[in-house]
Parts: structure tokens; sequence; C-alpha cells
């Protein structure tokens, strides 16, 4: 197999739960942490606070995701057709600056793929993409509990209401790029 050609790829698009179950059904994505960034606060931030909207940071996902088998660039893709990327700091019922649309990226290719990815997708939105592009700052895991949150807790009801959808959604769209068959 040889080594695999790791990367890492920082997104927000609303609840850390819905991207991060959206990310864990990509074929090459090794990993995908819940977390925070983008704010000013000092210290590590808690759930509660990062609600707040206090911080400035967003709840984002870190995907670790192997370049030889998905594209960066195809990750970003996902991204944008998996949230609304054109309203600005919400997600549906989720709203506030923490929900924000936002592409951290990690290096000058990252953040020029990104751009290309915005401009590439603009016309398929009927209002302008809101997107935030930014520098990654310092990266906070998410509490344990909030790991992994929708294969743990699929039957509760903001799963079930809005996470289920919107992974059938996914599996239309991005048939491709999935792992394994979905049942």
């Amino acid at each position: 197999m040889g080594n695999k050609t790791m990367e890492l790829m920082t997104v927000g698009g609303g609840c850390f739960w819905c991207v991060e179950a959206v990310f864990n059904e990509i074929k090459g994505v090794e990993k995908v942490v819940s977390g925070y960034t983008g704010g000013q606060a000092p210290g590590k931030p808690t759930y509660r606070e990062v609600c707040s909207g206090l911080t400035g940071h967003a709840e984002v996902v870190q995907v670790t995701f192997d370049a030889d088998v998905v594209s960066f660039h195809d990750l970003i893709v996902v991204f944008m057709t998996s949230h609304d990327p054109t309203t600005l700091n919400r997600q549906g019922a989720d709203v506030g600056t923490q929900y924000r649309s936002v592409i951290y990226y990690h290096n000058d290719m990252q953040k020029n793929i990104a751009q290309q990815v915005l401009i590439e997708m603009a016309p398929y939105y009927e209002n302008s993409i809101v997107t935030e592009i930014s520098e990654l700052g310092v990266f906070y895991d998410a509490e344990d509990y909030h790991q992994n949150y929708y294969a743990n807790n699929k039957t509760q009801m903001y799963c079930s209401a809005v996470i289920t959808p919107k992974l059938a959604k996914l599996r239309k769209m991005h048939a491709n790029k999935l792992k394994a068959a979905q049942v």
C-alpha cells in the first residue's frame, strides 16, 4: 500500500454534529474531530461558551483525509453541497456566529482551492455564497460527548429530524464518494 498522503481540512457549516456525520461517510476520510476555532477568547472554550456566541468561535470539524483517495477540492464540494452556504450565521434553526459557513485553510494551496470552488459553485445558488475563507488559528477539540455524535445518538430528535435527511441527500448527490454501500 505504501505511505498514505494524509492531510487536514477544517470547516464549519452549522452544528458540528451534522458536518461530522457527512464527512464520516466519505471515502478517504480517516478521522473527523468536532471542535472550535476562529474566536478570540483565551483558553479552551466549552460548548456552552461557544453556544453563547461570545467567544467568536465557530463549531467546526477537522477532517483527516487521504489525499490519494479524495482531494481537498472534492471535500470542499461535498461540504458546500451539504449545508446552505448562502445564509449568514445560520443553518436552519441554528442561529448565531458559531454556526457560520467557513473554510479554515491550512496552507495557501487550500486557500486557493477553496476560493476556486466558491467561484465554480456560485451559479448553482440563487443567493450569494457567504462562506468565509480564513486562515486556521488554534483548533480546540470539543468535549468527548460531541465526538461521533450522530453515530451514537441516531434516535435523538435533532439527529432524526435534521441529520438523517441530510445524509440521505448526501448519499444521493455524492454516491460515488461514499465509503461503502449504505443500508
